[in-house]
């Protein structure tokens, strides 16, 4: 019998990569979903769905199979307005708790958990696995959350569970339904409203997957693993978009203080809505900073490539949100 994995977050973007690369490496994938959730996509890409709240870490045992070799936490809340928090913490947090007692209840081999680059915080320095986080008491909570995930994972390997964490950057790829994606079809359909003066690193979805795979094999028991890539301008990113959709490109970004007046009216309007803001005060202070962040480690010792172009990566999602009806007719 090949090897079993058990996954949180297999339904998404980067979970569903990680699901399509272990089924066709022979392993056998029990995968997660909420109740009610969606079973049909699993199941098309091979897994074995069950159901149990994330947070229940009793739900979550009796679901998960015996003795996995590996536990794949991907699941999280990316949310950036705080009228989302505490749902937030209790899917990053107390969610991350359960996966930890569940995997140790069930005599997991290895915990692979998904964290990101946030868990360090707004860091004016180039980021590496060195670098102390500031995220503990930081005021926007998917930072804080993720930083506080990572702290459930620290105490289920103080109670003797073994486990590797990874810190993706700006994840671009095929499958994106709500990050870089909504970038590109605002600027698909003319509606950008301003490019942030901001930077960060981008990677390849599937590199990413590769290296959650990696993990099991070659991560070091309680080592964190930053996976970063090629380091962009969001102008540079933007005018990348425009040019592979054949749209005008912006000339400049928009200064910070403009962004600092939007991201405060736009929750005003959220008010009547009731939808997520396009802008919170939260989104901008991500966007108007740099997050460059050193992968080296993951290079050397998961075999990691960082070396994708910006421009492949792009492509990619482009073409999948054409084939799914995302973007107006080329």
């Amino acid at each position: 019998m090949g090897k079993q994995a058990f996954i949180t977050g297999g339904s998404g973007f980067l979970g569903g990569h990680i699901v399509r690369l272990l089924i066709e490496q022979g392993w056998t994938v029990t995968a997660l979903h909420r109740p009610g959730g969606n079973r049909e996509h699993l199941l098309s890409l091979g897994a074995r769905p069950v159901a149990a709240q994330l947070h229940e870490a009793g739900q979550l045992a009796e679901v998960m199979p015996d003795a996995p070799d590996a536990v794949f936490h991907v699941a999280g809340n990316t949310a950036m307005w705080r009228k989302l928090n505490a749902q937030q913490y209790r899917d990053n947090v107390l969610g991350t708790r359960a996966v930890v007692h569940a995997a140790r209840q069930r005599g997991a081999q290895r915990l692979i958990h998904t964290s990101s680059i946030s868990a360090y915080g707004i860091q004016q320095q180039p980021i590496d696995e060195s670098t102390p986080s500031n995220a503990e008491h930081d005021w926007i909570n998917y930072n804080r959350t993720k930083y506080l995930g990572e702290q459930e994972v620290r105490d289920g390997l103080r109670h003797g569970l073994d486990a590797v964490i990874l810190n993706p950057c700006g994840i671009i790829g095929a499958g994106d339904t709500h990050n870089w994606s909504q970038l590109i079809a605002l600027i698909d359909a003319g509606q950008l409203p301003g490019v942030p003066p901001g930077a960060g690193s981008f990677c390849h979805v599937t590199e990413v997957a590769k290296a959650h795979i990696a993990a099991v094999e070659k991560g070091r028991t309680g080592a964190n693993y930053i996976l970063s890539g090629v380091d962009a301008s969001f102008l540079e990113l933007a005018r990348t978009i425009s040019d592979l959709l054949h749209r005008k490109a912006p000339r400049r970004a928009v200064p910070k203080a403009v962004l600092r007046v939007a991201g405060r009216v736009y929750p005003l309007l959220s008010v009547f809505s009731g939808e997520e803001p396009r802008l919170t005060p939260e989104k901008v202070a991500l966007v108007t900073n740099r997050v460059i962040a050193s992968s080296e480690r993951a290079q050397r010792e998961l075999g990691f490539n960082a070396a994708v172009p910006l421009r492949t990566m792009l492509e990619e999602c482009i073409q999948w949100m054409r084939a799914e009806g995302m973007l107006q007719a080329a």
